[in-house]
This record gives C-alpha cells, structure tokens and sequence, in this order.
C-alpha cells in the first residue's frame, strides 16, 4: 500500500506525459542543507526535470536537533523549500517518520541491545533514501533520486554502472552507499561527486547561486539524538542494569550502569576506580549484553587479524568468485587498509594484511579495488591478531 492518500499519479509533482530523449525526471532529495542544494540545481543545469523533495522524519521535529547539528528539523525543511524556489523547481515535504523510526531509530536500538555498534546513515541510505524514497518515485514515473552525495557513479565498459569514490577525499561519502545494488545505482544521480569540486567549491558555488544555505555548516553526529548525548539516549530505550565490568582474566574490577553504554575501543568514562598493574590505559575489549558485562583490557588486545561479516550487498555487481586482493574501510572516516577477501558459505571472511585496532560487530566494512566499491557487509565475529598468530602457526 502507498505511504501517501491517492493513486501515484495523483502527486502534484509527479512527471506527466511519456519521456523522450536524455532529458531525466529527477527527483532531488534536500536536506536544507548547502550539498543537496547544489546537486538539485546541478541537475536542473544539466538538462533534468527537477522535482524537491524533503523528507519529515520524525513525527515530533522539534525534538531533532536545530543549528549545525542536525539535518531532519522544520527550519531544514524551511532551508530546503527556500533553495527551491530559488533553484526554480516544484517542492514538497513527504512524511516518511514511521518508516524512519522502523528501519534506522529502532534497528540502532536493537544492535546496541545485542552488544554491536551500528552506523544509523549507513542504514538510513539503504532503507530510506535507496529504497522508501527511490521506490516512490520510480512508481510516480522519475527515473531517478538526487543527493548532495560526495560520491561518483560510473559506467562501465559492459554497461554496468559502478560506484568509485569521489574526487574531494576529505568529503568521500562512498562508504556509507557501499550497501547499493546495481538496481538502485541504476537510478541514483550524485552530481557532486561526479565532478571535480571540493567542499569548499561547493560553499563558493551556492554563493553564485544565490542559495542563502551556502555558508550553513555541516550536519554532525546522530539526526534522531537530540542532544547528542547517545548514551543518554539508549539509557531511555533500553534502561539501566548494573553490570560488572572485567579486566581479561575475568576479575571484577568495576560496575556499569548498562553495557548498550560502551562501545569496542573505548577508553573515557570507564569509571575504573584503580589503575592497571601497568599503569596503561585500558579499552573496552568486548560486550557481553546477554551477562551484562563488559571486559576492558591493553590497548594491543584490540588488535584484530581477521573478520567474518554477515549480509553482503555487492555493489553494482555480482559476489567475486575466489579470494581476492583488496583493500577495506571500517567506519565512515577511517583509512583504507590491503586485505585479502572471499565469500565463504554466503558470509565475507577479510583477512588483513596487518592488524588494525578497535574493530566491533555492527561496523561495516567496505571493500574497494581502487576507487571502486565492491560491496558492503555487516561485520559479525573478529579474530584477534594474537588468537590467529596461534591459528597460523598451529
């Protein structure tokens, strides 16, 4: 059933008549903010019919956070209606709260629950923007979405499209959309990343446009935390129980209020009240929702040799055969790190070339060759470097 009253058709802004020639239906998705802004009206200069849309996901937006911290509140969608009729192109505001709160809001509960550490955008590209919102507008006749993305899609020799990362490194988004298929970046337009411009470029060109969100600053953390105070957060969805918290052979060392509070890698707020023997620093190693307990050790414990992640989405393309050298990203901003990667009874099994730090079950990693996304997947189990030494030289 439609999400909105009417036959699809029956949207205002949905395209009319039969397209011909290369001219796209385009349905541009903007936040408020500068980069949505710019690619909406990259996609009018090029030729497209532009339509805005902002998405309302939350049934209270004032509960979301306001000023350089937030991207979903009504003075977004007032930021976003402004640069549109600046730009030229109809608008509208589409309510899609109820699916936001059912596939991101409550799915980042539920892995903080389960002891994992989730990346809300990631899931949000995959189940919002590059589903809900790309579903209703294929169904109302566009031929494809529009984001302020930093991301490039290519064509490839077979005709295939290909996702490459974009040319302002700083601003690359590509991890966070390594979860689309090939039918999705069939239809998706990232005019931002598809040319050489920085974010600066970017804040100069909507100057020229005459777009009043040049000069607004980015959108940082979580949109659906209002305060930004996570923890806090998960505190009210999922209560307080006092847990142990254990140093690697298993002593009790200290307590917690509730272990969805950490995350794999942390070192602040441990509340430890003594030091290790050593006098190092201690993280947390592992979290174990199902006791309530969270074990803290030496920052060399977190060093991890190999991963096995769940729920493989390829990229424009089909699951590589064989194992095959790559190279792997691990959260949004992280370096890229030379892998060797295969798929192994329908799971992702990356082995890396050195051992990285602070790697946790719900990341994703990203797996690249080049400036290529090969695909994506939920990481599910990791083998520290010191168990594997063991494994190897048994």
């Amino acid at each position: 059933m439609s999400d909105f009253p009417g036959a699809p058709d029956a949207f205002p802004g949905a395209p009319t008549g039969p397209r011909t020639g290369p001219r796209l239906r385009v349905l541009a998705a903007m936040s408020g903010g500068v980069d949505s802004a710019v690619a909406a009206a990259r996609a009018v200069e090029a030729g497209h019919e532009v339509t805005g849309v902002h998405l309302a996901l939350s049934a209270n937006p004032q509960s979301f956070r306001t000023g350089a911290r937030g991207c979903c509140t009504i003075e977004d969608s007032r930021d976003a209606r402004r640069a549109a009729d600046v730009i030229g192109i109809p608008f509208y505001v589409w309510d899609l709260a109820e699916r936001f709160r059912a596939e991101v809001v409550d799915d980042f509960v539920d892995e903080y629950r389960a002891g994992r550490t989730p990346n809300p955008c990631l899931r949000c590209n995959e189940k919002i923007k590059f589903a809900a919102l790309l579903d209703r507008a294929l169904a109302l006749g566009f031929d494809a979405v529009c984001t302020g993305h930093y991301a490039s899609v290519r064509v490839a020799a077979d005709g295939r499209r290909e996702l490459h990362r974009a040319s302002d490194a700083a601003k690359d988004q590509s991890y966070v959309l390594g979860v689309l298929d090939d039918r999705q970046l069939a239809h998706a337009l990232f005019p931002l990343g598809d040319t050489e411009a920085t974010k600066d470029e970017v804040r100069a060109e909507a100057e020229r446009r005459g777009l009043a969100v040049a000069r607004k600053p980015d959108s940082h953390d979580i949109c659906f935390i209002a305060d930004g105070d996570t923890q806090g957060f998960l505190a009210r969805h999922l209560g307080s129980a006092e847990g142990d918290i254990l140093d690697q052979d298993g002593t009790r060392i200290g307590t917690h209020q509730g272990a969805h509070g950490f995350t794999i890698g942390q070192r602040r707020g441990l509340r430890i009240g003594h030091p290790a023997p050593d006098g190092k620093p201690r993280y947390v190693l592992d979290i174990s929702p199902v006791d309530n307990t969270v074990t803290v050790g030496p920052a060399e414990a977190l060093d991890i040799a190999e991963l096995t992640a769940i729920r493989p989405r390829w990229c424009g393309g089909t699951a590589p055969e064989g194992a095959g050298r790559y190279t792997a990203q691990l959260r949004a901003h992280g370096v890229e790190t030379p892998v060797t990667a295969e798929v192994v009874d329908g799971e992702l099994r990356v082995t890396f070339d050195a051992p990285v730090r602070g790697v946790a079950p719900g990341q994703a990693v990203v797996l690249y060759d080049g400036t290529r996304v090969v695909g994506s997947a939920t990481i599910a189990h990791t083998t520290s470097a010191t168990s594997f030494a063991g494994r190897a030289g048994a």
